[in-house]
Formats: structure tokens, C-alpha cells, sequence
């Protein structure tokens, strides 16, 4: 398939710039991949398509603050820094992006507070937009990572053009964050409330905790046709053996197994043995998935609604299938539903 394979019309106003009220009545929609049935109910409803013995997978991964505004040195200019990660804890070495970058060069510095307490000076070029700055801070590492969430605001899409606000930076992040390292939230994982979460607990549905760190390579565009051109950026993947277990179990079982987001399947599909389950892992992913592909581990997948000629919606195509994820995009715009990061959910059987 090609990328133009999975364009579709998407209205501006469905963009999503802010959450729904409350996390869990988000809406949903419920597609069958044995019938093609397509259902619309709200996020809370979830709860009935679940039994004892099911297992979700959920991303454990947690936003930081990785937005910083600083100034030139000089000439005062305003310097946009995006925080990509982390290269060395002791020398204080990161990987970020700049705006403007034509501005910004090797040797420069940038100071982010009025009292010059953190200042970063420019090392490497990386890319038209990525730099390496070394962090200048007269303290320890907790003190500067302390300084980074102080000065840092919570990084939301682009398409957001509105301000940050107050409630982004718990909006923006899912009940169950717990391991700091990600650039960007997984959000289906946004709608879960602690009271669903515990109405699923209650029925005997397991959770299996992972971490990928997103970086901004989620949402890399396609700017090839041919998809085997395209080529991902690693982010990191810890499984745990105790998460495998719970899945394996699941698979023996013959149970669902309901991958939550994107990236807790790329995180398990990128971890599996020969014989169909899934291993324990602590490394890095590249992995890109796209049609034709078979899944090896989950039976069911929630997820958000997606970009045109996005990685992710060609991953939904390939678990649900082209034609029945196209056709339930185009309901979803003919119903008004809301995509993106802070948009509604679809669960997919």
C-alpha cells in the first residue's frame, strides 16, 4: 500500500484542542472487525466488552515539562527548546529541537531564567532543527531536573494553538503515568478515570504495564509514497517478565488481550517469541507497522482517531483492516467525533 492510501477528508473543526469534561465520557466507538458493525457509545461503556481473565496493556510512560523558552545570549532573540531526551546525566548532554534554528548555532548559548541560574550552550548540530546542548547549573541533578519541570511547560501538539493551560499539565497525562521520559502522552490512554479503572479491576480484568518513552518520531510524517522508504525513530521499551506473564497467560487462556494505544503495540510487537507470546524487554524500537502485517499478541486494540497519511492510522489499518478503518473514519467525521490527542476513542474487536 502507499500513503496516499490512507488520506481522507478532516475537517479543522474536529481537532481536538481541548478534553472532554470528564475522562471516561470521551466518546467511543465500538468496531467489530468479524461483522464490520460499528457501534457509538461512551468511553465508560467499555467495561462491557470485558471479562475475568482479560488482559489491557497500558503504557506507564510520563510526560515532562520538555517545552522551555530561553533567550540568545547577545542579542536577546526568544528561542523556542524542545526537549527530545536525555544523552548523559552527568554532563547534562540533551538532544532537543529549536525555533527558530536558523538562529541558533554551534557555540551559542541560551539562558532560560532571570537569574541565569540555567543556561545551555549549543554543541552539535544534529539535524535542520536538532541540536545538542550541554546544561549549565550550578547544582545537583535532582536540583536541575527540579529546575527543568520549574521553568518547562507541558508540551502539547502543535495543532494546539491555543495557550497552555493549568489543567493541561494533569489533563495531558494519564492516571497511571508513572516513569518520566516522554515528549508527548499516549493518549488513548487519556480517558481512563480512576473510577473505571476500578469498575474493570473489580470484574477481574488484569492490567499489564509497560513503557515507551514517546518522542516526536510518533508523528513523524510520511514524506514518501512507498512506506518500506519510511523509517521510524527509536524510542525506548522496558516490558517487565511480570507484564509478560500476565499476557502470555491471557494468550494460553484464550482471553482478550487489548492493547491500549499505539505504542503499547508497538511496544509488544516488537518483543515476540517464535512461538506467538510475549518476551520481557529493555531496549529500543524502530518498529513501523503498516499493511499487510500479522499481530502476534493482541486480540484488541483501543485506540485514539488519527491523522491523514499518519503512521498510526496505517497501523489501525493494518489490525482492523483498510476498508473497515477507512469506512469508520469516515463515519467519525460524518458524526462529528473528535481526533487527535485530546479527541474520542475507538475500541476495535
Amino acid at each position: 500500500m502507499k500513503t496516499s492510501d490512507f488520506d481522507f477528508t478532516l475537517p479543522e473543526e474536529l481537532l481536538a484542542d481541548r478534553p472532554s469534561e470528564n475522562r471516561d465520557e470521551a466518546r467511543l466507538m465500538v468496531v467489530h472487525r468479524d461483522t464490520g458493525e460499528i457501534e457509538h457509545r461512551q468511553f465508560k461503556d467499555l467495561i462491557e466488552y470485558f471479562d475475568e481473565g482479560d488482559v489491557m496493556i497500558r503504557n506507564n510512560t510520563k510526560v515532562f515539562p520538555a517545552r522551555l523558552m530561553g533567550n540568545k545570549e547577545k542579542t536577546g532573540a526568544q528561542i523556542e527548546v524542545f526537549l527530545l531526551r536525555e544523552l548523559d546525566a552527568e554532563t547534562r548532554l540533551w538532544d532537543v529541537l529549536v525555533d527558530p534554528a536558523r538562529k541558533i548555532r554551534i557555540g551559542n548559548k541560551l539562558f532560560f531564567d532571570n537569574d541565569d541560574t540555567l543556561v545551555a550552550e549549543v554543541v552539535d548540530n544534529t539535524t535542520s532543527r536538532g541540536r545538542t546542548l550541554r546544561f549549565l547549573f550550578d547544582g545537583s541533578y535532582e536540583e536541575f531536573r527540579a529546575k527543568l519541570k520549574e521553568l518547562g511547560e507541558t508540551p502539547l501538539p502543535k495543532y494546539i494553538l491555543r495557550d497552555v493551560e493549568p489543567e493541561d499539565a494533569e489533563r495531558y497525562q494519564t492516571i497511571y503515568a508513572k516513569h518520566e521520559g516522554a515528549v508527548a502522552a499516549p493518549t488513548a490512554g487519556l480517558h481512563f478515570s480512576k473510577h473505571l479503572l476500578k469498575r474493570l479491576e473489580i470484574k477481574g480484568v488484569d492490567f499489564a504495564e509497560l513503557t515507551l518513552h514517546i518522542g516526536l518520531g510518533t508523528f513523524q510524517a510520511v514524506e514518501v509514497e512507498d512506506l518500506s522508504k519510511h523509517k521510524m525513530e527509536s524510542e525506548q521499551v522496558i516490558i517487565p517478565q511480570e507484564s509478560a506473564d500476565l499476557v502470555n497467560r491471557a494468550i494460553d487462556e484464550k482471553k482478550k488481550v487489548c492493547a491500549i494505544g499505539t505504542t503499547s503495540m508497538r511496544s509488544i510487537e516488537s518483543s515476540v517469541s517464535a512461538d506467538g507470546h510475549l518476551n520481557a524487554f529493555d531496549g529500543w524500537t524502530n518498529k513501523f507497522i503498516h499493511p499487510p502485517y500479522d499481530f502476534s499478541i493482541a486480540n484488541c486494540m483501543i485506540t485514539n482517531f488519527h491523522t491523514p497519511k499518519s503512521t498510526l492510522i496505517m497501523m489501525i489499518s493494518a489490525f482492523a483492516g483498510h476498508d473497515l478503518t477507512m469506512k469508520a473514519y469516515n463515519e467519525a467525521v460524518k458524526e462529528g467525533y473528535k481526533f487527535y490527542s485530546y479527541g474520542d476513542a475507538m475500541l476495535i474487536l
